[in-house]
């Protein structure tokens, strides 16, 4: 395997903390959101994770629709990712609806499924997060 880019963050704090990275665009507060129990008012890890998953899954999209001859370039994805409680322990689920305007719902949930298989998140993901992929 030949690594083609690392992206460095330092976190601190955990749920209620700081993230940094190495270039200093991000920089900011982690706070546990209020339906967890915390104070809200700043970004959270499961919307971080959402919005990583959901950039890299629309690439994959655009390379999987590219070879398939379809224009994804107003396509979207809603990710969600979720934190639940499974007995003792805690565990994500995610669900990502897709949005790709300009053909049935058939042909985008082909595609929505090409992608999810090829996206290098869904591949992180995929036996241990419970995902849903569906074409909106």
């Amino acid at each position: 395997m030949k690594k083609l880019y690392t992206g460095s963050v330092t976190a601190k704090g955990g749920r209620d903390g700081h993230v940094k990275s190495s270039d200093g665009i991000i920089d900011f507060e982690i706070r546990k959101p209020r339906e967890l129990g915390g104070q809200g008012g700043a970004t959270n890890p499961e919307q971080l994770l959402a919005a990583a998953w959901g950039s890299c899954y629309l690439g994959a999209l655009g390379s999987v629709a590219e070879k398939d001859g379809v224009d994804v370039s107003e396509a979207s994805v809603e990710v969600h990712v979720s934190f639940n409680q499974d007995g003792n322990a805690f565990v994500l689920s995610a669900d990502l609806d897709v949005h790709i305007p300009g053909i049935t719902i058939d042909e985008a949930q082909q595609l929505a499924n090409k992608a999810h298989k090829g996206c290098p998140y869904s591949k992180a993901t995929r036996g241990n997060v419970e995902t849903r992929v569906t074409a909106i």
